[in-house]
C-alpha cells in the first residue's frame, strides 16, 4: 500500500512542511488508493521501463512506481515541493526531480542522455488549466515516447477519444488520433483528490503511433486545415477555410478540392474524419 495515497497522510505531509496548495499550478493531490492502483496498471510498467512523471505533486505515484521500473524523473514546476519530494522519495535511488515547467525542459535531449533515444513512458496528473499544452507539445515534438498516462479533466479525456458527427469532436480529436490510440482507463470522482477539483476527471492512455495512421504530403497544412475547421464551427469548410488567416487558398480552390475527393461544397469540419482531412490536404496542393 503507498504511504501517501489517502487523506491522512497527505493532510500530515502537507502541514509537516508548513506547505500552502497554489491555485496558480493547478495542484490536486490524489487520495484515493484504488484510482492510483488502476493509473499504474494502466501505464504497464515495467524493470526496463524509464519513466518521465510531471508533476509529481508530494510523491504519491512516484513511490509506487519506483519500485515497478528502471528509473523515474519526476518534473515539478513548483519549487516548495521540492523539500517534500526530497524527503518522501529519499529511500529510492532511482528517482530524480527536476525543478522545471516541463514545457521548457528539452524532452529530447533528456532521453537522449539518459534512455538512449529509447522510448520512454510518460505519467502525469496534469495541470487541468495546461493539460493540452503539455500533451500537444509530448506529441508534436517527436519526443520517443511509448505511452502517455495521464490524469486530466474528464471533459477533455472525452474530446480526445470522438469520432465526427459529435458535439466534443474537434481539432484536439484529430490531433491526438494522428500521434496516438486513445483509451480511457477510468473516470475519477471529485472527492478523489485534495483540494476537491471543479470537475470531474478522467485517466486516459495513449499509445503512440510507430507510424501515422493516415499518409499526408504536408501534415503542416493538414493541422491548418483542421484548425481553420474548428475555429468557427457552424460554418462550412468552404467558408472556415477562405477566411482562416494562416491559409490563403480562395473559396473556389476549396471547392475544387472538396469536389475532387468526392465531398459536398456544403460539408462542415465536424464531418470528416482524419482521413478525409488529410484528403482534403493533399487535393489543396494541386489547386
Amino acid at each position: 500500500m503507498s504511504e501517501l495515497s489517502n487523506f491522512k497522510n497527505t493532510q500530515e505531509i502537507i502541514k509537516k512542511h508548513n506547505f500552502s496548495i497554489q491555485k496558480k499550478y493547478g495542484q490536486n493531490f490524489l487520495i484515493d488508493e484504488h484510482v492510483l492502483n488502476k493509473i499504474i496498471a494502466a501505464a504497464e510498467l515495467s524493470k526496463d521501463d524509464y519513466v518521465i512523471e510531471i508533476g509529481p505533486g508530494i510523491g504519491t505515484m512516484t513511490e509506487r512506481m519506483a519500485p515497478e521500473c528502471r528509473h523515474v524523473t519526476a518534473i515539478e514546476i513548483d519549487k516548495e515541493l521540492i523539500p517534500i519530494l526530497s524527503e518522501t522519495l529519499s529511500g529510492f535511488d532511482n528517482v530524480d526531480i527536476i525543478n522545471e515547467d516541463v514545457l521548457k525542459v528539452d524532452l529530447n535531449k533528456l532521453i537522449a542522455e539518459r534512455n538512449d533515444n529509447k522510448p520512454v513512458k510518460v505519467v502525469a496528473n496534469l495541470p487541468y488549466y495546461i493539460t493540452t499544452p503539455i500533451i500537444m507539445s509530448l506529441l508534436e515534438n517527436k519526443i520517443p515516447i511509448d505511452t502517455i498516462t495521464v490524469m486530466v479533466q474528464k471533459e477533455v479525456a472525452d474530446r480526445m477519444m470522438v469520432g465526427p458527427g459529435t458535439k466534443d469532436y474537434g481539432a484536439l480529436s484529430l490531433a491526438v488520433q494522428y500521434y496516438a490510440k486513445p483509451y480511457i482507463v477510468a473516470n475519477v470522482p471529485m472527492n478523489c483528490f485534495i483540494p476537491r477539483p471543479n470537475v470531474a476527471s478522467a485517466v486516459i492512455r495513449l499509445t503512440c503511433h510507430k507510424e501515422p495512421p493516415v499518409t499526408v504530403k504536408d501534415e503542416k497544412l493538414m493541422f491548418n486545415l483542421i484548425r481553420a475547421s474548428f475555429n468557427q464551427r457552424r460554418k462550412t469548410l468552404i467558408n472556415g477555410i477562405s477566411n482562416f488567416s494562416g491559409l490563403s487558398y480562395t473559396k473556389e480552390q476549396v471547392a475544387m478540392a472538396l469536389n475532387s475527393i468526392g465531398l459536398s461544397e456544403n460539408i462542415r469540419g465536424e464531418a470528416l474524419d482524419l482521413e478525409k482531412f488529410a484528403k482534403l490536404s493533399d487535393a489543396l496542393l494541386e489547386t
